[in-house]
C-alpha cells in the first residue's frame, strides 16, 4: 500500500518541483523586462516587441506572436493539466474537490467584487477580471521556500485551487474578454475541435497521433484568431481533446504534459514575462491612489485570502472536517495570501482589457507591486508560523 501511495504521488511531486523552481526562472525574466524597459535599451526592446513577424499576406508583431501563439500552447498545458487533475488528480471525487473549488471561486469573485466596487463608473471599470488569477509558478515556488514544513496536503490543495482558477480565468477571458465576434470563424474552428473530442472516442488506429491533433488545433487557432475569440481559447479546447487512458502513466495525455511541461514552464512563461513585464515606470500613469491601482491592490492583496481563508474555514467548520492536510490556521491563511500573487494570467487578462498602451502600462504595474506585496505577506505568515512552532 505504501509503495501505490509513492507511486501516485510522485507525479505530483515532480509538477510542484517544476512549477515551484520555474518560478526564480520567471521572476529573473520579469526584473530583465523591467530592467530593459527602464534603460537605454528601451528604444531597442520596445522596436523588437513590435518587429513585423510572418509573411507578405500574413504578419503579426512580435508580441503578439507571443501573447497569441506561444500562451496558446501555455493554455494547451494548462487544459492537459486540468484534464488530468479531473481524471487521476485531487479533483477525481466530488468529496476531493469540494474544498479547492470553493476555495478558488471565492477567491475569484471576492477579488472581482472589490476591483469593481473601487473602479465603478470609471474609465477602468472592464479590468474586473485581473485581480481574479492566481500564479502557481510564483505561489508554489515561494511555499517551497519558506513554508517547507507545510503539509502536503495544503501544497496539493493550494495547487488544485489554482488550477481551477485558471480554468475560472480561461471561462472569463472566452465570455468577457471577446469582441466583434465572427460567428462563421468561431464555428469553423469549433468544428476542427469537435473532430479532435470525436477522434480520441474513436477506435481508429491513428486516434493516438499527436500530429493530427496538433493539425487539427492549429485550424481551430487560425479560426479562432479571425473570429473575435482569443486563440488561446482554442489551446485549452485542444488540450481537454487529448484522449487518456485508464493507466495515466501510458495515455497520450501522459506522454504530450510530460513533454511539454518544461518548454511551458522554462521557455514560454519567462518569455511571456520578457515580453509584458517591460513598463518604463517614469512614463506610466502609475498612481498609488488611482481606482485602477487601489482595484488591483484590493483585489489581490486582501480579496485572494479573503475568498480563499474564509471560505475554506466556513465550509470545514459547516462539514465538520479539517483543514487541507490538517494545517493550521495560519498556514491556511498564508497559503491565501500567495494565492493573490496574479503575475501571468492577470497581466495576460490586463492587455486584453486594456488596449490604451497608458492604461495597460498603470496595470502591469499595479499588478507586480501587488503581488510583490501579497508574496511578502503569505511568506511572513508562513515564516511566523514555523517559528513559532
Amino acid at each position: 500500500m505504501k509503495q501505490t501511495l509513492q507511486d501516485v504521488l510522485a507525479p505530483f511531486r515532480q509538477f510542484f518541483q517544476m512549477e515551484s523552481s520555474s518560478g526564480l526562472v520567471l521572476l529573473l525574466a520579469a526584473i530583465a523586462a523591467l530592467l530593459l524597459a527602464n534603460s537605454p535599451f528601451a528604444g531597442t526592446y520596445e522596436a523588437l516587441l513590435h518587429l513585423p513577424v510572418g509573411t507578405a499576406t500574413f504578419a503579426m508583431p512580435l508580441e503578439h506572436w507571443v501573447n497569441d501563439g506561444l500562451m496558446t500552447i501555455f493554455f494547451f498545458a494548462i487544459g492537459l493539466e486540468i484534464k488530468r487533475e479531473f481524471l487521476y488528480g485531487e479533483l477525481r471525487t466530488k468529496s476531493a474537490m469540494i474544498l479547492p473549488v470553493t476555495a478558488a471561486l471565492f477567491g475569484m469573485l471576492v477579488p472581482a467584487l472589490l476591483y469593481s466596487l473601487i473602479n465603478a463608473g470609471t474609465e477602468t471599470a472592464g479590468g474586473w477580471g485581473i485581480p481574479m488569477a492566481t500564479d502557481i509558478a510564483f505561489a508554489l515556488g515561494i511555499l517551497s521556500l519558506v513554508g517547507r514544513d507545510a503539509p502536503l496536503g495544503l501544497v496539493v490543495f493550494l495547487t488544485a485551487l489554482a488550477i481551477v482558477d485558471d480554468l475560472g480565468a480561461i471561462i472569463v477571458i472566452a465570455l468577457f474578454y471577446s469582441t466583434d465576434i465572427s460567428f462563421l470563424s468561431l464555428g469553423l474552428g469549433l468544428l476542427a475541435l469537435l473532430a479532435a473530442f470525436l477522434l480520441g472516442r474513436t477506435r481508429f488506429r491513428g486516434r493516438k497521433s499527436l500530429p493530427l491533433y496538433l493539425m487539427l488545433g492549429l485550424l481551430a487557432w487560425i479560426a479562432f484568431l479571425s473570429s473575435g475569440i482569443h486563440p488561446t481559447i482554442a489551446g485549452v479546447l485542444l488540450g481537454l481533446s487529448i484522449p487518456a487512458d485508464a493507466n495515466a502513466a501510458h495515455s497520450l495525455l501522459h506522454r504530450v504534459e510530460s513533454a511539454l511541461e518544461p518548454w511551458s514552464a522554462y521557455f514560454i512563461m519567462p518569455v511571456f514575462a520578457l515580453a509584458n513585464a517591460g513598463v518604463a515606470i517614469g512614463g506610466s500613469s502609475f498612481s498609488i491612489t488611482s481606482p485602477l491601482c487601489l482595484g488591483i491592490a484590493a483585489g489581490l492583496i486582501l480579496g485572494k485570502p479573503i475568498g480563499i481563508f474564509g471560505s475554506t474555514k466556513l465550509l470545514t467548520a459547516a462539514i465538520r472536517a479539517p483543514l487541507p492536510g490538517n494545517a493550521a490556521t495560519r498556514q491556511l491563511l498564508g497559503v491565501g495570501s500567495l494565492g493573490g500573487i496574479g503575475f501571468t494570467m492577470s497581466i495576460f487578462i490586463a492587455t486584453l482589457a486594456f488596449p490604451d498602451a497608458e492604461t495597460l502600462a498603470a496595470a502591469k504595474l499595479s499588478i507586480l507591486s501587488a503581488s510583490i506585496l501579497s508574496g511578502i505577506l503569505g511568506a511572513l505568515i508562513l515564516r511566523l508560523t514555523r517559528t513559532a512552532k
